[in-house]
């Protein structure tokens, strides 16, 4: 591998396992010295076992890397600045930020608890504003760095099940775009990934789930892209190599962007904008909307979940 990282220091949480190990050991490979966060919980975010944390690091000192290990959670500010003064302290610095935690409690919306919602809220979205705070303030400082998050297509597409994870990603999609024009003055690049993998959390995900994701359509634009692919297996390795560009030199001019990446297809998302657009000199009425939208708003409109007719 090149030396592309060589002489800075990168924080990776939730890089105990699966996408974020990846990373973690790519940017090792690249040169980086890594501060590898994990707790080690379940994937609902239960529990706690050093042990993934540990693991990461000590393959990447085998491969003749540096790394040291971090089992605070992202989810609690002042834990989140422990996370970041495990660089300052270990390293004198921290040139990259992966924000890649997060933990899975899907339910339909009727039945999901508050816990439940604000549990992967605050891993997710929480967890990405508090790391991103302490590490900016420092950036700031270095005038430079890297800030990458972990969106999904769950957030942006939606996903049946995944209110508190989609709220959370798309959340994630917008803190990005607000972020990177606070920080891009600074030298600071803040951008985001919708990774699709296959990873622990993905296993969670049954039969019964996907299917009905299926009937919805909110799976067509994966399925088109997953169709695209090389080969079948998408491995949580393959987010790594545009993970680690991002964070490189030569991406230096990269801000606020929302890309997809899936096994060998690497995608640029558009920032929103209007699709149709109708207008008139005085406000509109309930009746002259009715009027018009069927064959100007409402022309060929999706609707991902039909009501079901009884009987």
């Amino acid at each position: 591998m090149g030396k592309r990282l060589k002489g800075k220091v990168a924080v990776v949480t939730g890089s105990g396992r699966g996408i974020g190990r990846g990373i973690a050991m790519l940017m090792a490979s690249e040169g980086a010295a890594l501060v590898v966060n994990d707790l080690g919980v379940h994937v609902d975010g239960r529990g706690q076992d050093t042990s993934a944390a540990d693991e990461t690091v000590a393959a990447i000192q085998a491969a003749g890397g540096e790394a040291v290990a971090n089992y605070d959670s992202v989810a609690d500010f002042r834990a989140a600045e422990r996370v970041i003064d495990t660089a300052l302290q270990t390293y004198g610095r921290i040139d990259i930020l992966v924000n890649n935690a997060g933990i899975l409690r899907d339910r339909m919306i009727f039945n999901m608890s508050e816990e439940e919602f604000d549990s992967v809220v605050a891993v997710h979205l929480k967890g990405t504003f508090n790391c991103s705070r302490h590490a900016a303030a420092h950036m700031r400082q270095q005038k430079a760095g890297r800030i990458i998050s972990m969106s999904s297509t769950s957030g942006l597409y939606g996903n049946t099940g995944q209110a508190n994870y989609g709220a959370a990603k798309d959340g994630i999609a917008g803190f990005t775009r607000v972020v990177s024009r606070d920080l891009g003055r600074y030298g600071i690049t803040v951008n985001a990934i919708a990774p699709a993998a296959a990873t622990r959390m993905t296993a969670t995900v049954g039969d019964s789930a996907r299917q009905a994701r299926a009937r919805a359509g909110v799976a067509s634009m994966g399925a088109e892209a997953r169709s695209l692919l090389p080969r079948p297996q998408r491995e949580p390795e393959d987010v790594a190599p545009f993970a680690t560009y991002l964070a490189s030199d030569a991406a230096a001019n990269i801000n606020g962007q929302i890309f997809v990446v899936m096994g060998g297809i690497i995608s640029l998302l558009n920032y929103p904008a209007p699709v149709r657009t109708i207008t008139k000199p005085t406000r509109w009425t309930p009746e002259e909307i009715a009027a018009m939208f069927p064959s100007t708003l409402g022309m060929e409109l999706f609707n991902p979940a039909p009501a079901q007719k009884e009987g």
